[in-house]
């Protein structure tokens, strides 16, 4: 096997991962009730509702991204990008455990973060996707 097929095959089994993951991590902030949440994710008490349902929803059109334009080879250029807008969500979760003195939640998101940082590249650089001709 060629080093840019064992890339590609890295990628998507990279990609399937982290789709997998924030698909449910997503899923569950846009469908459990904001009190259930809580008592899980002490961030959910800083925010409103409405942003709450938002990052699910990012989470859950991200982890879409990560599989869906590429698997279809409509718009690959999404996959990348989707990418990139998890590992930017990652961060700022960093950000806010930080802030909150709760550093043991930090190596979580920079690890996330820098898997889609990885698929990001890897998409970009190393083993794109070709549109469907």
């Amino acid at each position: 096997m060629n080093t840019n097929k064992k890339w590609n095959v890295g990628l998507w089994i990279l990609q399937s991962l982290l789709a997998a993951l924030f698909l449910m991590a997503g899923a569950s902030k846009v469908m459990t009730p904001i009190p259930d949440l809580a008592t899980q994710m002490s961030w959910v008490n800083h925010y409103s509702e409405f942003m709450v349902r938002f990052i699910g929803a990012a989470e859950v059109a991200g982890g879409m991204g990560l599989i869906l334009p590429s698997a279809l080879r409509i718009l690959p250029i999404l996959t990348p990008i989707a990418a990139g807008g998890l590992a930017l969500l990652m961060g700022f979760a960093a950000q806010y455990h930080a802030t909150h003195d709760e550093m043991p939640l930090i190596g979580v998101n920079v690890v996330f973060a820098g898997l889609a940082i990885l698929v990001a590249w890897g998409r970009f650089k190393r083993a794109p996707i070709s549109k469907r001709a």
